[in-house]
């Protein structure tokens, strides 16, 4: 079974981004990319970001 948890090995800042890549099984490229345009459309990217990197396990 699959579970939600940070990168070790697409790790930028946190590994949010690289650990949801390796969840759906994706590049890490799009996710960042799409995280971006997250944050500029409404700018609620970054705190849920933060909140990810909270949240998720190592």
């Amino acid at each position: 079974m699959k579970q939600l948890r940070k990168s070790h090995e697409n790790r930028k800042i946190c590994g949010v981004c690289g650990g949801l890549a390796e969840y759906a099984n994706i590049d890490p490229t799009v996710v960042r990319l799409l995280w971006i345009i997250f944050c500029c459309v409404g700018a609620s990217g970054i705190l849920a970001y933060i909140v990810a990197a909270i949240i998720m396990p190592e």
